[in-house]
């Protein structure tokens, strides 16, 4: 819709009834659920959009290794004709994974790649695994940590330009705000969410994303693989959202915004500058006792 500073975009979603680690046939059948699913909205029902996203982890399978999981996203990419941000674990031959969004456009296969900043303690990474393992032998179920990313990416994905904040990232203020300072006209937040089942955790993390819609002025899309997923507007109301662990997609246009916010350029320096005054506050509130037992001793007459 040239012209009109409107984009529509889609995201799919497949289902994932617990955490995407447990075997390979899962994993694979989050990606094919993916795959079926950008098919079917590619099928003519809707207008074609011009971006899609997908949620974290809906490729555990590492395309960029993997020939079979790339062709299986280059059908769908092709059949869609747009570009497709991917939610991708890459699994280098050494050092860690990366939690990875790729950009994969018809044709041209993988295009960009923003890696997870943010990465998890006890989920992505395991601090000091030697002394958490004598609680519990849990902790050698994250085999292989993961490696954080350095840069605050925004991928062009058609008109729009796209910042990403995976998951766990959208509660860190700083990670946006790079996000948006580098020229995001609109966020992505892929998720999973698998791991917390039927909690409120999926409402928790929507809630962080409406902030983020607020202090930037930013539409924002939630894509998660199990999570409720939902279209923010710039004012923080959520305009569409699904239920969780049922298989759905979402159509949407949102508004592309390229202005700034006080958040935006401001950052930290108004929480720096309340949290200071709330310690001067908290300083002198304490200083009060001292003061009145220092006036009692100078008064005449005092013993």
């Amino acid at each position: 819709m040239p012209g009109t500073g409107w984009s529509p975009w889609r995201w799919c979603r497949g289902t994932c009834p617990g955490s995407v680690w447990t075997s390979t046939a899962q994993r694979a059948a989050m990606l094919g659920n993916h795959v079926r699913r950008t098919e079917q909205l590619a099928a003519g029902r809707v207008p074609r959009p011009e971006l899609v996203i997908w949620p974290e982890n809906s490729a555990d399978i590492d395309p960029l290794r993997n020939p079979d999981a790339a062709a299986a996203i280059d059908r769908a990419v092709a059949a869609v004709g747009v570009p497709v941000l991917i939610g991708a674990v890459e699994s280098p031959p050494a050092g860690g994974l990366r939690n990875t969004a790729i950009r994969w456009e018809p044709g041209a296969g993988p295009t960009g790649t923003y890696v997870k900043r943010r990465i998890q303690p006890f989920g992505e990474y395991m601090p000091m695994r030697s002394v958490v393992r004598l609680f519990s032998d849990k902790v050698d179920g994250v085999q292989r940590d993961f490696t954080p990313g350095t840069e605050a990416t925004v991928l062009a994905m058609g008109r729009a330009r796209v910042g990403i904040a995976t998951c766990y990232e959208v509660a860190f203020d700083d990670t946006v705000i790079d996000t948006v300072r580098g020229g995001a006209q609109l966020l992505a937040v892929p998720a999973n969410n698998a791991t917390f089942g039927r909690t409120d955790m999926t409402y928790q993390q929507l809630a962080q994303s409406r902030i983020r819609a607020i202090e930037h002025g930013r539409a924002v899309l939630v894509a998660a693989t199990s999570g409720v997923s939902a279209t923010v507007a710039p004012d923080g109301q959520v305009r569409h959202q699904t239920a969780q662990f049922t298989p759905d997609a979402l159509v949407a246009q949102v508004p592309l915004r390229s202005t700034t916010t006080p958040a935006t350029v401001l950052g930290g320096t108004v929480e720096s500058v309340l949290a200071a005054l709330g310690a001067a506050g908290l300083l002198a509130a304490a200083a009060q006792p001292l003061r009145r037992r220092r006036a009692t001793r100078t008064r005449p007459g005092a013993g």
